[in-house]
């Protein structure tokens, strides 16, 4: 989707002195084959228990020529041994469960099994793929977007504070404790800002 011009202005600002339209083709279709490689690999050289999950959306120039938003999204596994591995990437017209669960299904083809705790955000969409085609791994609601979720009903002269003290929860030495300071930020936080109380009184479970 990057057109001659920006390719052109990348190579001039590594030191170059321009570069052909030509010369732009012939290294996209380099880029195509080695990303197809990367997306297909087989995925069974490793065991990846944790596998976290992501979504963003980016403009891409279709075949058509437009620019459209799409959806980007992202696996990234987790060994035992806590080394991290892109699985795979994929891009869609939105973040529906039809697509979700394309991707999963296509991970689990390429050879990823054994997947014992996925990591992402609340998105309906992805929520229902999981439940159908990682059954019997567990669910966590991922902590960064949740807090972002919080913060969207906090002034935003206020939000660096109310992270902060959010973060306090995180900080404790064991779940007894955290469970603790998530009542006493949540109470403390809603007494402020009354939308974070519902929020956080559904998040544990």
């Amino acid at each position: 989707g990057m057109s001659t011009r920006s390719v052109d202005d990348l190579v001039v600002a590594l030191g170059g002195t321009g570069i052909s339209k030509s010369e732009v083709s012939r290294i996209c279709a380099g880029l195509d084959e080695a990303v197809g490689a990367f997306r297909t690999r087989r995925l069974d050289h490793a065991r990846f228990p944790y596998v976290y999950l992501d979504a963003t959306y980016l403009h891409v120039r279709t075949e058509a020529a437009m620019v459209v938003s799409k959806a980007v999204v992202v696996a990234t596994g987790v060994t035992e041994h806590g080394r991290r591995e892109i699985l795979g990437l994929d891009v869609g017209d939105s973040e529906d469960e039809v697509f979700w669960r394309a991707f999963l299904i296509g991970l689990k083809k390429r050879g990823l099994g054994g997947v014992q705790l996925v990591i992402s955000d609340q998105h309906a969409g992805l929520v229902a793929a999981l439940t159908r085609v990682f059954q019997g791994s567990s669910h966590q609601r991922c902590r960064v977007h949740f807090i972002r979720n919080v913060l969207a009903h906090v002034p935003k002269a206020e939000t660096e504070m109310v992270a902060a003290v959010f973060r306090t929860i995180f900080a404790q030495p064991d779940l007894a404790s955290m469970a603790k300071q998530w009542d006493k930020v949540r109470d403390d936080l809603a007494s402020r800002y009354p939308k974070t109380g519902p929020l956080m009184d559904g998040a544990p479970a």
